[in-house]
């Protein structure tokens, strides 16, 4: 089929004039540029962490029998020397007032060996016996009054409580019993392990003073309201996973920690001259990070750069890039290397004030 000359004139005017729409469209669209942002900043390394109260201990019966007084309660705060459990002391104390009339009695041989001793009566080995009766007596007296003071369970440090496991008023109770546990919380060890690269670089800081700057997140993602120093490191690396553990001393004056949580350890790690820029600004093939870079002839071209960091919309970048090199900021999808692009510069101070910056 044949069309007339003027339809297909027509018809390639259309197509030229879509084609020069197109092209001064693209020509007309500009991209937002950046450079990449030069500072001294810090990141914090972050570890999962152990919490532990600096004194946890478990309260164990010490003698038998019938729990006659249970003076608290789970989770009471006590203080140092406060009663706590009273174990039945009926026949303990009978213990002790035999013991005391055992004593009693060797205390009267003895003064009258001795009057005879004195007279040259008896010998002095005789004399010498009865003393040993009496020691022996004054022993198995201060054997008894242990025992019955064993039957009141007091609190060796203030404290904290822990579960009464089976533990009930009126219950019989063995030697060794566990009745509960007693947690010092007025100040919490936090251990978490350390790789065996950043322990080194840890040392290497540690004169800073640097380790004395760590923070712990809570498990609701809080920040603890103290920070915590790092008061001890394990003598040896664990082989199998080639960690060696830290402890961090925090002060808990609300008593909001408890032993057994867990946490995250934060440790500021600076960075000087650190490179950064947005997140926003790259884009990822085949899990390698790149960026267009903008040439003095505004040409665009993609270029891989290696992450050394990663904060809040930001990344730290180790090499790829230099600075005062200009990167697409936005429109990053609408552009192909070897574009030439037009665009407004942003200056870099501008893009970061509206994101979240740990810097010095």
């Amino acid at each position: 089929m044949k069309y007339p000359t003027f339809l297909i004139i027509l018809a390639l005017a259309i197509i030229s004039s879509c084609k020069n729409h197109e092209h001064e469209h693209h020509e007309e669209l500009k991209f937002a540029v950046t450079s990449p942002l030069m500072i001294d900043t810090l990141v914090y390394d972050s570890y999962v962490s152990q919490i532990h109260s600096i004194q946890h201990i478990e309260l164990r019966a010490l003698e038998g029998g019938y729990l006659q007084n249970i003076y608290v309660d789970e989770g009471q705060t006590v203080k140092k020397g406060q009663p706590l459990f009273q174990i039945m002391p009926i026949i303990n104390e009978a213990e002790v007032l035999r013991a005391q009339a055992e004593v009693s009695f060797a205390e009267i041989e003895y003064q009258n060996t001795k009057s005879l001793a004195d007279s040259n009566i008896v010998s002095k080995n005789e004399l010498a016996l009865t003393k040993a009766t009496l020691d022996k007596a004054k022993a198995e007296l201060a054997l008894a009054q242990a025992h019955l003071s064993f039957t009141k369970i007091n609190a060796p440090f203030d404290g904290i409580v822990g579960r009464f496991d089976d533990v009930r008023l009126g219950s019989l109770v063995e030697e060794g019993e566990l009745l509960t546990t007693l947690s010092d919380n007025s100040k919490m060890w936090v251990y978490f392990n350390v790789p065996e690269a950043e322990y080194l670089d840890y040392s290497s800081r540690a004169k800073s003073d640097i380790l004395s700057h760590v923070k712990l997140v809570l498990a609701n993602g809080k920040l603890f309201s103290e920070e915590g120093v790092v008061e001890t490191i394990e003598a040896d690396f664990n082989n199998e996973t080639g960690n060696i553990a830290f402890r961090a001393t925090f002060q808990n004056p609300d008593k909001l920690l408890r032993h057994g949580e867990t946490g995250t350890i934060q440790i500021i790690q600076p960075i000087e001259n650190a490179l950064l820029i947005p997140q926003k600004a790259t884009f990822e093939i085949l899990d390698k990070k790149f960026v267009f870079v903008v040439d003095e002839n505004n040409v665009a071209n993609a270029r891989e750069i290696t992450i050394m960091e990663e904060l809040h919309h930001i990344f730290i970048v180790s090499d790829g890039l230099k600075s005062g090199e200009k990167i697409i900021l936005e429109g990053i999808g609408k552009v192909k290397t070897n574009d030439k692009i037009s665009y407004n510069f942003i200056e870099p101070q501008s893009v970061f004030s509206s994101l979240e910056l740990y810097a010095e």
